[in-house]
């Protein structure tokens, strides 16, 4: 699969239109059965993730050759037909709340989510075992979200397509991303870590660790690591030159104020009652 995607990727406009969309349909499938990932770990790469880039070439051969059509149900509709809806059905062991949620078909959602409405989650996403994506929430395209991950109400997880090279946003296992959250271009969020609500991280963001008493910057070229355990809420620094300087201006910059310890986990499990 991975050799006929790059080929007909390679070959643009003028691929052929059928065998594009047959080849499309088989990653969407096993996109949706999460036996092929548009990213996965590699303890061998800085970040400790790779992407798979020809993945989401794949994505984009189905969207160049998708053809649109009305998918209206109750409500107008108009997509391509090569990206429909997800229906996992009740044996998937899947809650989707009634109230306006949609997963696109390619996406891979395991037993024990939950999706609180309205929420989405894109195609090339990956939602590991026991995590909620709470209302209002956006879990993007190709974006990876491990097992039992709190992605509170209108919290925003940036999904990436193009560059095809490009990481997506890494969210690991027992993350809590608090709400009204953005998490952007790339960025990874290591295990167990706390976004505080209302912080905004980029794959450019530096974050000031004030318990290491170090700036966390990306390096080479790579996007920025949140470490595993940090709790990390929104602060602001002072602009050092010119005229911010002289009028007192400070930055928005996420700032790790501790580590995740045991009370901070005894926060974080009151979601278990809704389960």
């Amino acid at each position: 699969m991975k050799e006929r995607i790059e080929r007909l990727f390679a070959a643009g406009a003028g691929a052929d239109k059928a065998e594009a969309r047959a080849v499309f349909a088989e990653l969407r499938q096993a996109l949706g059965a999460g036996t092929v990932r548009a990213a996965e770990p590699d303890a061998g790469a800085p970040t400790g993730w790779r992407v798979n880039a020809w993945v989401k070439q794949g994505i984009l051969l189905g969207f160049r050759f998708g053809d649109l059509v009305d998918m209206s149900e109750g409500l107008p509709f108009y997509d391509k037909d090569t990206m429909p809806v997800k229906r996992p059905g009740t044996g998937a062991g899947i809650r989707i709340v009634p109230g306006g949620s949609s997963v696109r078909d390619g996406a891979f959602v395991a037993a024990g989510v939950i999706c609180m409405p309205p929420m989405y989650i894109n195609i090339g996403a990956w939602v590991g075992e026991g995590t909620l994506v709470d209302s209002h929430a956006l879990v993007g395209s190709c974006a990876q979200i491990g097992a039992r991950v709190h992605v509170s109400a209108a919290a925003q997880i940036g999904g990436v397509i193009e560059p095809v090279g490009a990481l997506p946003v890494i969210i690991e296992d027992e993350v809590l991303v608090g709400g009204n959250t953005g998490i952007y271009e790339g960025a990874v969020i290591k295990r167990r870590a706390v976004i505080g609500a209302g912080t905004v991280l980029t794959g450019s963001t530096p974050v000031y660790d004030l318990p290491h008493g170090r700036i966390i910057r990306p390096e080479s070229g790579q996007p920025i690591v949140v470490p595993e355990g940090a709790v990390v809420v929104p602060g602001a620094r002072q602009v050092t030159v010119g005229v911010g300087r002289d009028w007192g201006v400070s930055l928005a910059t996420p700032v790790i104020v501790k580590y995740r310890d045991d009370r901070t986990d005894t926060r974080t499990e009151l979601e278990a009652w809704i389960r």
